[in-house]
């Protein structure tokens, strides 16, 4: 949480244009390769429907779902970036300045049991939680029957290589088995970030176990009109291996 209080000016001012976070009305990408929303159309028609965003961070996916006609609810561990999505927000005019936000932890949703239509989460919180079992037990509870949860992850198979956009992130240093944590510390050897590995096969029975159903596994391509870097992600690796896994599912 404290990372992301402290990095949530500098991670929009790289990062905000390309997800469209700095638009008051807000876009909705789901993924380093661009794949768009509207485009995908991976949540459905939403319109009427209640929809939880889990891991908002600034909510542009949240803005841009209320644009459509959804009832969307925002939900970040992190204040820093809910602050600057209510001074976006407060910038919109219509439904998109009144998705409300909320600070709390993925792990543990402040919602009543069958809430909403939809859950997602575009690379949102579900990397960064250690008992990511616990967050699709916790997106199963508050979704109706019929439900659909759709999230997008670093893909796996990323966590092979080194963490680079060149020639050496083609480089195969760690096993794929190895769910050993990414860890970064400060000065006084304290933990200031983290992101947990799972294989395909660990997401896909955390989400069987929820109760989900899986219906599709998206592993985006990269497109050709995309020439930008964004940290480990890059054309080069992109056209031999994929960065970002998307899983469709639905509650029976």
């Amino acid at each position: 949480r404290s990372w992301w209080d402290a990095e949530a000016g500098v991670y929009h001012e790289e990062h905000g244009d390309f997800l469209g976070a700095n638009s008051p009305d807000g876009e909705f990408i789901w993924c380093p390769e661009g794949l768009h929303e509207g485009d995908w159309n991976l949540l459905g028609d939403v319109a009427g429907l209640d929809v939880l965003e889990i891991g908002s961070g600034s909510a542009p996916c949240s803005r841009w779902l209320a644009g459509r006609g959804a009832r969307p609810v925002a939900l970040d561990l992190s204040i820093g970036m809910l602050r600057v999505g209510a001074d976006r927000a407060s910038r919109a005019s219509g439904p998109a300045s009144t998705v409300p936000l909320i600070q709390a932890d993925a792990g543990r949703l402040p919602f009543a049991d069958a809430s909403f239509d939809v859950a997602f989460s575009a690379f949102g919180g579900i990397p960064f939680v250690a008992d990511t079992a616990g967050v699709m037990a916790e997106a199963a509870r508050v979704l109706r029957p019929g439900g659909r949860f759709v999230f997008s992850v670093n893909h796996p198979m990323r966590w092979i290589f080194l963490d680079h956009p060149g020639p050496e992130g083609l480089l195969a240093v760690s096993s794929y088995f190895d769910r050993s944590p990414y860890t970064e510390y400060d000065d006084d050897g304290n933990l200031v970030y983290v992101e947990h590995h799972r294989t395909l096969g660990d997401r896909i029975r955390e989400l069987v176990g929820a109760g989900f159903v899986l219906e599709d596994l998206i592993e985006p391509e990269w497109p050709e009109w995309l020439d930008r870097e964004w940290g480990q992600w890059s054309p080069l690796r992109g056209e031999i291996f994929p960065g970002t896994a998307i899983f469709v599912a639905t509650l029976p």
